[in-house]
């Protein structure tokens, strides 16, 4: 249990910073989007592996160290999350803009793309830093991760909306911040983009590939660092 409320309160607070800060119009969103990813990982990667994404957790489970009960789990605590971030943005932060709508089906085909693209850096950053058997005793994974966040949304956020994950996509969709045509890009380009950073993670790694769980016991397994204890 303390796998899934690790991974709602990181969530939780990854949403609210990027429906704040949108809603906002915080100059230094990406920066602060990227940051709070940065510190949820840092703080709770030892107890559940700090994914607070569905398409990092469905990438991390094709890798086989996320079982399919905990990947439920963790995709469930994620998604209530995200709705329950928004709700709060929307309370704290009074402002309706323009909910991100896209017309067109270039302008719907750039959106996937972008999703797609950097959802599967975020993936693969996190598997190579925060589950390779190469990185054993890191501790600049946070940083890692977190600045991908930050380099995709100023990148591509006007594009998409920079979400790279189905559970902020349904938050800025509550939080009025897209539409809810956009779901289906949130929720499909996200899981691809992970699903295919999961396969090429396992085409480069070939003997770094493992089902089932990294074991949470003894001095070794505490200096692990995200993704690869999931006790």
């Amino acid at each position: 249990m303390r796998k899934y409320i690790t991974e709602f309160i990181g969530t939780f607070f990854l949403v609210l910073t990027v429906c704040c800060a949108v809603l906002a119009q915080a100059a230094l969103a990406p920066l602060a989007i990227g940051a709070a990813l940065m510190v949820m990982v840092f703080a709770g990667g030892h107890i559940s592996g700090g994914h607070y994404n569905p398409a990092v957790s469905v990438a991390v489970f094709l890798r086989g160290k996320l079982s399919a009960i905990d990947l439920g789990a963790y995709v469930a605590s994620q998604l209530v999350a995200g709705v329950a971030a928004a709700g709060v943005a929307r309370f704290v932060i009074n402002t309706h803009p323009a909910a991100l709508s896209l017309h067109g089906s270039r302008a719907i085909w750039a959106a996937v793309v972008a999703e797609l693209a950097f959802t599967f850096a975020l993936a693969y950053v996190v598997l190579n830093v925060a589950t390779s058997k190469d990185h054993p005793n890191n501790s600049f994974y946070g940083l890692a991760i977190g600045f991908t966040i930050m380099v995709g949304a100023v990148a591509v956020g006007s594009v998409s909306g920079g979400a790279f994950n189905p559970a902020v996509g349904l938050g800025m969709i509550v939080a009025g911040l897209a539409s809810w045509s956009m779901l289906w890009i949130y929720a499909v380009a996200t899981l691809a983009g992970g699903a295919l950073a999961a396969m090429v993670f396992r085409f480069l790694n070939p003997g770094d590939v493992g089902a089932g769980l990294m074991p949470a016991s003894g001095t070794a397994a505490k200096k692990i660092p995200a993704g690869r204890v999931q006790s």
